[in-house]
């Protein structure tokens, strides 16, 4: 049976978290798997993440921020649930006919067949102005020097989502923060759900006060079906909804132009 892959954004170590609001919460997780496991009580729930410059994706990191907590009490009532880090073993290659790669090298999981979400925050990020669910795919790489794919991060980040095909996106906007792993933190109180990651991320960059159209790696990913800049919203207004952030410090221009 096909595991359920849950992928939070936990950019850093917990210590290095000075705000608590760099990485997905644990309650937003919780609450998804409190609604997915209802339905579906013999799911097999994986929650991942990788090594990085600033932290290994290991108990301490995962204990840090509650997951450990939460996949303890999960498996005290019975259900099938984990911990994953993609630099583990097994990584297995995979040729693929992308921007950047043309062989992927993932970990095993990501491969086979599976049903994934990707439960990001919304921050602002100098390489890409604005992080969400498209970026969060960045943590699928098992390199612990991530910074090595910085130059090419829009076509990355592109191929593994075309690689991945997220089935569920969902942005915790409820406080953003300007910056990746430190910064303001700007109270939104918008949680924003969808099964396109550039419909989601173009929301939510709307929703922080920037253009969609002007973002590089939604442009592309839209041109590669990834979903559309424009989409349908339901419930509250974007305008309703919008809080401006301040753009990165190291912000260009970065509208695709043909």
């Amino acid at each position: 049976k096909s595991p359920f892959i849950i992928k939070p954004n936990l950019v850093t170590h917990p210590s290095r978290d000075v705000t608590g609001f760099a990485c997905t919460k644990v309650d937003m997780v919780e609450a998804l798997l409190g609604l997915v496991l209802q339905e579906h009580k013999s799911l097999s729930i994986k929650i991942v993440e990788s090594n990085s410059v600033s932290k290994f994706a290991d108990e301490e990191t995962f204990e840090g921020y509650g997951y450990k907590g939460l996949e303890e009490r999960l498996k005290k009532e019975g259900f099938d649930i984990s911990l994953v880090n993609l630099s583990d073993q097994p990584l297995s290659k995979i040729k693929f006919d992308g921007l950047y790669f043309n062989e992927l090298e993932l970990h095993q999981l990501l491969i086979e067949s599976n049903y994934f979400a990707s439960v990001a925050v919304a921050k602002t990020h100098p390489l890409t102005n604005v992080t969400g669910v498209i970026k969060n795919l960045f943590g699928l790489l098992p390199r612990k020097n991530k910074p090595f794919y910085h130059s090419h991060i829009n076509n990355v980040i592109i191929d593994l989502n075309r690689f991945v095909k997220p089935d569920l996106c969902i942005v915790d906007a409820i406080v953003g923060m300007e910056g990746v792993e430190r910064g303001r933190t700007r109270r939104v109180n918008a949680l924003i759900v969808g099964k396109k990651p550039v419909s989601v991320d173009a929301t939510m960059a709307r929703i922080m006060g920037f253009q969609a159209e002007r973002i590089r790696h939604l442009v592309i990913g839209e041109k590669y079906g990834l979903g559309t800049l424009n989409p349908k919203v339901v419930g509250d207004s974007i305008d309703s909804l919008t809080v401006k952030f301040k753009p990165p410090s190291t912000l260009r221009p970065t509208a695709l132009i043909d």
